[in-house]
């Protein structure tokens, strides 16, 4: 009787959260829906930790679904049959977009991996690495990518050749526990992103787990660096918008002339393909202070597909996970290959890959395929033949970024593309 007291308590604790919670595109996603692991179960048989008591690691959803698994597994063999199974398909074809989510779902094509002589290596490295989260989750410990390949090297026959192919296991995993590689205890080797402006981030000091204010406008010519988890982190400021920037140099640029105070926003820099954690971060910090999110990216089929889609919608690859490292309240500000013509920008001739990308994507996108606006755009381009980058603004003047061509762009937002 004492267990389903317990339940029914959870159950009711758990919706009092979820009416709380705001819903929508642009609404912040509370702890329990954050990466929340599947049905926690298990076969170990150990006694669950007493209400209210911290749980140690070995205790955490994620252990506990990993070793139920595994049961099954050795259940399945000891039975005399060929244990499966089965993963979430994890790529365009098996996505779909909707604006009134704002990000890719998956569809629910699911793939599955039997036993058999031609995938018993593929099937034993995956065991090794569901292993492996496991005892990094129960010692409360992390790996980087890099360390989890290097790891593999002691798995004898099952060991990998190449990191790609530690990777694709790890996000198969990954997505096997529909939870985020963070939660199994993989960390990325890249950083998040870098932040200045008005915001204040208000961290914990990991020896006494006081409240450390991180006031993002006292870094000279530096900037915050995005931590990889960021889910404990509130905010503070009086911005009005969020610019994230392409290019280190663009970023830079605009730090060391201090735009954030001029135009009361908060910057960051992407580096490229912005980082899960870059991505979360921004989505936390939109959501939480109610900011509209402006991407600034050089003006080609990369920067549009690649890099603005990503941080907007998501990927396929990451299909299972898009709900939290999206951004569907962003819109993109430029370079747009409009933007060529009206500030006659030096250009490139689209190389062979650019046409291709952008081609793909009007044919097979689903969020390309949902915006006129994105295929006119893109349409355009390909007619063009050429892509610009950001520093092609400097033709006009090294600082033509910030007194003409931002300020320009941002009296008309209700133009920027979706």
């Amino acid at each position: 009787m004492a267990k389903r007291k317990t339940t029914r308590k959870t159950t009711r604790t758990t919706k009092k959260a979820a009416k709380k919670a705001p819903s929508g595109p642009g609404a912040a996603q509370s702890e329990l829906q954050f990466g929340a692991p599947p049905r926690e179960t298990t076969t170990s048989g150990a006694r669950a930790p007493a209400a209210g008591k911290t749980p140690p690691p070995s205790f955490r959803p994620v252990a506990r679904k990993i070793r139920s698994e595994a049961g099954l597994i050795h259940q399945s063999i000891l039975g005399g049959k060929k244990p499966s199974m089965r993963f979430p398909l994890r790529s365009l074809n098996n996505v779909s977009y909707d604006p009134k989510t704002g990000y890719f779902k998956l569809r629910g094509k699911r793939k599955e991996r039997t036993l058999t002589v031609s995938t018993v290596k593929t099937f034993a490295q995956t065991l090794k690495m569901m292993a492996l989260a496991k005892e990094l989750v129960e010692t409360d410990d992390i790996a980087t990518k890099r360390e989890a390949y290097y790891v593999s090297k002691n798995w004898a026959e099952a060991r990998f050749a190449e990191q790609p192919e530690s990777d694709t296991v790890m996000e198969d995993v990954e997505a096997f526990f529909a939870v985020n590689r963070e939660q199994l205890g993989f960390v990325p080797e890249e950083k998040g992103g870098d932040v200045a402006g008005q915001l204040v981030v208000i961290d914990k000091d990991q020896d006494t787990g006081e409240p450390l204010r991180i006031d993002c406008t006292k870094f000279g010519s530096g900037a915050y660096s995005v931590p990889i988890s960021v889910e404990e982190l509130e905010f503070e400021t009086d911005a009005q918008f969020i610019l994230c920037i392409e290019t280190a140099g663009m970023f830079q640029r605009l730090v060391k002339h201090k735009y954030w105070q001029t135009a009361g926003c908060i910057l960051v820099s992407m580096g490229g393909v912005p980082t899960r954690a870059c991505r979360r971060f921004v989505r936390r910090l939109a959501d939480s202070k109610g900011l509209p999110v402006y991407v600034f990216v050089d003006g080609d089929p990369y920067g549009y597909s690649n890099i603005y889609r990503t941080l907007k919608v998501g990927s396929g690859n990451a299909a299972h996970l898009n709900e939290f490292f999206c951004v569907p309240q962003a819109h993109l500000l430029g370079i747009t290959p409009q933007d060529i013509i009206d500030y006659e920008l030096p250009s490139h001739p689209l190389k062979e890959v650019d046409i291709k990308r952008a081609r793909d994507a009007l044919k097979n996108d689903p969020f390309v395929l949902h915006y006129k606006a994105w295929q006119k755009a893109l349409e355009q381009m390909i007619k063009m033949g050429v892509r610009a980058e950001q520093q092609a603004l400097a033709k006009h003047g090294l600082n033509y970024v910030i007194e003409q061509y931002l300020p320009r762009k941002l009296a008309d937002v209700g133009a920027f593309l979706p």
